[in-house]
């Protein structure tokens, strides 16, 4: 494989037409187009498959090589060792050289970063924790460690994470060797440690079924473990009653004084004595049974009540509708405790009354003496209340007080008393807002994830209508809106009652009119979501009114800065703590640091209430204020060293601005328009999200010609004018004038910059001005203007002369740290080669990029480029690999019909490869089909896959004689190849449109020779001679059924095709689309011709 400088020295004919087509080119369009520029987990995997970031390694010797240099993660492995690990026994003849070998194939499969050199071998460039061999070792530790210290939440939570790194049970290494072997080999050990923690850890947590089965196994496997019997009774008593577990008791008692002549140990006799106690029977008061099933609250169950183990007071804390009280009665209805009782509080009024409440519902008799001080010195109810409510519990009891927050200081005193005066109490509370207690651990109750709330919601609608129609998708959207909140989730689903859910989800603008219900069973304070709501507002203050009203203008949530920014003067962090304990607001730890947030419904009431109180104006205009703060602060920070932190940073703040944005253009404002844009375009150049950047060409950049910033301003407007000039020139050709002229009014800035440099080129007027800027000095703008030359050059269809330019992209930003624009060289160049055919540099360079991608999380981009290096492989003939990278990237797509599209025609050209023509041509029959009748043509460049599918399906099918198959879709392809130039046309002298008129050329050309024969050999060879012009070679097809396209062209007529690819070798990009026009309409005049397919109607050539 060439390295990645060779574009530099090689020599690439480059045609004197060439030159002279690009100069014409620039000084029609007036302008250029730029570059496109775009917790520690395990990476690496070894003990069940070989994987790097969830691809599959392939090669038997790569993964020996991996599994040595994991052994020795911190040192690394001297050459030789290396050599006798993955060559044993039959060294190579030139040893070193096949280790160089093996290492650049494992650096082009994980990236060039991942294997680096040391002075005596190489060593792995990842953490312990990011390979699984030796992660599984650190979390055995600290499962260990946090079973002795008693911590067995954590214990299991560490062994639980390590055993998922083995996909099963541990791999059957018998009979097998080399290292990767000896390693799999190793964590046997390792995993039977981690087996016996999880089981221990279930056991000591109570959840004793789930524990029998793991340590019935351990039992098995290690029978004089006491440690493991004991807690092996105690879970076979609870699962199959006390006589199993006493038979087992004296069975293992037998064989033990038969052995040694002992008797078990004190833990084990201990647990027998328990088991030999009567069990006394269990009282439950107020614990209601539900009426329907409590769906998607197994995990929360289970962490409740291993809270409860380790805490004297528990606390399920969330706002209200969140199914709070369920849960509790969840958990109390299973509860290991003898005793237990639910109070709720929800009609008290007054804080004097809880105590009073709770010894009125168990019959409690006031103890004597005075009245018991709670926590803070105030006395708590009658003369010693707590004292008589300890006593009508009992020594192992749970007490649940249900509803808390409206009379949380006398809760939070009677809890404090009693856990004061009893040793083995347990009191569970619900409530929007924490005790405060020292004893009390909290339960964040999340909200119902989108696919739970649509199975609630089809129960509960059923309910209701038996014969209702619900269907999924619209289930989902009316669930997507309702914050996960079970409440909002069945008061929508009465509503179908009257109205299909479609309707529903139509109103759910409206939804606190909406979501109400007249059921007699539910409380008042629960009948409409806004009561839900109004019950916490009422509990606040004027000031935390105030901040909600105001906070409530953030769509993505905020942080404490951004909150001071919009709340003024003082502190934030009191008032967010204080909505926080509230439920007002939810805080997560994020990657882009600690971020506060409201559910929508909240949100929604909050911003009403803003409105009401006529505060909107000033509220908007604070934030507006944050939001250029933000454009002014990261405009640039995609080009900084510290990119991947700022990008995280921006992402999370992206609604927000996104917000901002619009309300900026609403408001004509060029300053909020600037700032904001300036941000948000490089995050879409970033994503390749070109919808979203093609909408930075209309209005915002009609706005900022008009916008004369102030100094401050004027670099965040050069980005934001760069990123839309750049985006409307890529995607639209030359209909990107304005934002040029909009730079020019800009004072000038050094070219030292990404943004500053693509400035200086887009200022230029000629094009002999930017081939002088290609050979600058300065190595960015050097990178630049032969980054844009690369664009114009394909855009004309002169892929050699574009791969050069590229090369020296690359070569200019060698010894720079802007990582983000050496991404983009290395995809350009990667693409491009791709184009030209040459497989393996497109896959090298493709695979360079991905690494940085992948660390910027840039998923839509990583994806595309990974489609491009599975293409790579099936144009390079490597069918598993492609085959395997499809596998990986269909799990990850998510659903994208386009990208999905790919996935069946690399399986087709798959399967074709390997001789199932006929399971091939159904699949692409099956793309082509669901292409067709897909609803969104929104997305840019779908019209040309559609076509470029079609295409595909039609020349598929010409190879294999079976074009009957496909009559239809032959019939049409002078429509759409009409459609395609069409659509060319409309691009202007973007880089889009030629790549599917090259592969409706070719279909249409081997449909002609399959119908017409020979009488269609000179027509079939000037079409495919045309399509070579129109970088037909990067389609759908695989790079044998391009070759074997001109074969048969060539076949048929070669002096046509010589001839033709002769005439078509220097045309320019206007030229080739009215050849294209020209040919097609030659064709179907040609009487020889007629009959072999449908003409279109209306006008070809222009």
């Amino acid at each position: 494989m060439p390295g990645m400088f060779d574009y530099c020295a090689r020599e690439v004919h480059e045609p004197p037409t060439c030159r002279r087509n690009f100069i014409n080119q620039w000084e029609v369009w007036g302008a250029v187009t730029g570059p496109n520029l775009g917790a520690v987990t395990v990476e690496l995997v070894l003990l069940s498959r070989v994987a790097f970031r969830d691809a599959d390694v392939v090669g038997r010797r790569l993964h020996d090589l991996l599994a040595l240099l994991a052994t020795e993660l911190r040192a690394g492995c001297a050459a030789d060792r290396l050599i006798d690990g993955v060559w044993a026994g039959e060294l190579p003849e030139h040893p070193a050289k096949a280790l160089q070998a093996l290492v650049f194939r494992a650096r082009a499969q994980l990236g060039p970063d991942v294997v680096v050199s040391t002075p005596r071998g190489y060593r792995l460039a990842l953490a312990e924790e990011q390979v699984d061999a030796s992660a599984v070792l650190r979390r055995l530790a600290e499962a260990e460690q946090a079973s002795r210290a008693g911590d067995h939440p954590t214990a299991l939570a560490a062994a639980e994470r390590a055993l998922a790194l083995w996909a099963e049970d541990p791999p059957d290494v018998s009979g097998a060797d080399g290292p990767l072997a000896e390693l799999r080999a190793a964590r046997i050990p390792t995993h039977r440690a981690l087996t016996r923690a999880r089981a221990m850890a279930l056991a000591r947590l109570g959840r004793r079924a789930e524990a029998l089965d793991p340590l019935l196994a351990l039992a098995a496997a290690l029978p004089r473990d006491e440690e493991v019997l004991t807690e092996l009774l105690r879970c076979e008593a609870a699962v199959r009653g006390p006589a199993a577990a006493l038979a087992r008791y004296d069975a293992y008692r037998r064989r033990l004084r038969d052995a040694l002549g002992v008797d078990p140990g004190p833990a084990l006799r201990a647990v027998h004595e328990e088991l030999l106690r009567p069990e006394p029977r269990p009282v439950r008061h107020g614990v209601p049974h539900e009426p329907n099933p409590l769906l998607g609250r197994a995990d929360d169950v289970a962490a409740v009540v291993d809270l409860m183990r380790t805490s004297r007071v528990t606390s399920i804390v969330g706002p209200g509708g969140l199914g709070k009280t369920r849960l509790a009665h969840a958990v109390a209805r299973d509860a290991p405790q003898r005793t237990v009782f639910v109070v709720p509080l929800a009609g008290l009024t007054d804080d004097e009354d809880v105590a009073r409440e709770v010894a009125a519902v168990l019959g409690a008799v006031p103890g004597a003496g005075e009245a018991a001080p709670g926590p803070a010195g105030r006395p708590v109810g009658l003369p010693d209340l707590p004292a008589g409510i300890v006593d009508s519990l009992g020594p192992d009891a749970l007490l649940v007080l249900d509803n808390c927050e409206h009379v949380i200081r006398g809760a939070a005193d009677l809890v404090g008393a009693l856990v004061a005066r009893s040793r083995d109490l347990r009191v569970l509370t619900t409530s929007r807002t924490p005790l405060g207690l020292s004893s009390e651990a909290v339960h964040l109750l999340p909200e119902l994830s989108v696919r739970t709330s649509a199975e609630l919601f089809r129960q509960r609608a059923r309910a209701v209508r038996p014969d209702v129609d619900l269907p999924d998708d619209a289930v989902h959207e009316v669930c997507r809106h309702l914050d996960g909140l079970p409440l909002a989730v069945e008061l929508a689903a009465a509503r179908v009652k009257v109205l299909p859910v479609r309707e529903i989800a139509n109103r759910l603008d409206r939804r606190f009119a909406l979501l109400r219900t007249a059921s007699r069973d539910t409380p008042e304070r629960h009948r409409t979501l806004a009561a839900v709501i109004d019950w916490s507002w009422h509990l606040l203050g004027t000031g935390g009114r105030a901040a909600m009203r105001t906070l409530s203008v953030f769509p993505g949530g905020f942080t404490a800065d951004a909150a001071g920014a919009v709340l003024g003067d003082g502190d934030p962090l009191p008032v967010l703590e204080h909505l926080v304990d509230q439920s007002l607001l939810k805080v997560a730890e994020t990657a882009a640091g600690v971020r506060f947030r409201m559910l929508a419904t909240v949100r929604g009431f909050s911003a009403a209430r803003r409105d009401e109180a006529g505060e909107t104006a000033v509220a908007t205009d604070r934030f507006l204020a944050w939001a250029r703060g933000v454009g002014i602060a990261n405009h640039t920070a995609l080009f900084e060293s510290d990119v991947v932190e700022r990008a995280r940073q921006i992402r999370a703040e992206h609604d927000n601005l996104s917000a901002a944005f619009r309300i900026g253009l609403e408001r004509a404002d060029g300053a909020t328009v600037a700032t904001t844009s300036a941000v948000l375009g490089g995050v879409w150049m970033l994503e390749s999200n070109f919808s979203r950047i093609a909408t930075l060409a209309g209005e915002p950049a009609w706005l900022l010609s008009h916008y004369r910033p102030e100094p401050a301003l004027v670099e965040p407007t050069r980005t934001a004018v760069t990123v839309a000039a750049l985006g409307a020139l890529l995607i639209q050709g030359t209909r990107g004038l304005r934002s040029r002229a909009t730079l020019r009014r800009l004072p000038p800035a050094p070219p030292t910059t990404p943004v500053a440099a693509t400035d200086a080129v887009l200022r230029v007027s000629t094009a002999e001005e930017v081939l002088v800027l290609c050979e600058s000095g300065q190595p960015m703008l050097a990178a630049i203007a032969n980054g844009v030359r690369s664009y114009l050059e394909e855009a004309q269809g002169n892929v050699d002369t574009a791969l050069v330019a590229a090369g020296r992209m690359l070569a200019a930003l060698q010894g720079g740290d802007n990582r983000l624009v050496r991404v983009q060289a290395h995809a350009r160049v990667g693409e491009l080669s791709f184009t030209a055919g040459r497989i393996e540099d497109a896959r090298h360079h493709l695979s360079a990029a991905l690494p940085v991608l992948d660390e910027l999380e840039a998923r839509s981009t990583a994806t595309r480029v990974r489609w491009a290096v599975a293409f790579a492989a099936l144009h390079g003939g490597a069918l598993d690999e492609a085959e395997l990278q499809v596998e990986q990237l269909v799990r990850q797509s998510e659903g994208d019909t386009g990208l999905l599209m790919f996935d069946l025609v690399v399986r087709a050209e798959i399967l074709t490869g390997r001789g199932d023509v006929e399971g091939g041509l159904h699949l692409w029959r099956l793309a082509a089909e669901r292409l067709r009748s897909t609803t969104d043509r929104n997305v840019i460049g779908m019209d040309g896959w559609t076509a470029e599918v079609h295409a595909g399906c039609v020349i598929g099918h010409a190879f294999a004689g079976r074009l009957e198959l496909v009559a239809d879709a032959v019939d049409d392809l002078p429509r759409e190849l009409t459609a395609a130039i069409d659509r060319a046309r409309a691009a202007g002298d973007s880089i889009h449109g030629l790549s599917a008129c090259g592969a409706l050329l070719v279909a249409l050309a081997l449909a002609d020779l399959a119908r017409g024969g020979a009488a269609a050999a000179g027509s079939a060879a000037r079409m495919v001679a045309l399509a070579g012009r129109c970088s037909m070679f990067a389609g759908f097809q695989s790079a044998t059924a391009v070759d074997r396209s001109c074969a048969v062209v060539e076949a048929a007529d070669a002096a046509a095709y010589a001839a033709a690819v002769a005439e078509y070798a220097d045309l320019d990009r206007d030229a080739v689309l009215r050849t294209a026009s020209a040919v097609l309409d030659a064709r179907l005049s040609a009487p020889e011709l007629a009959g072999t397919a449908t003409a279109p109607t209306g006008t070809r050539s222009g």
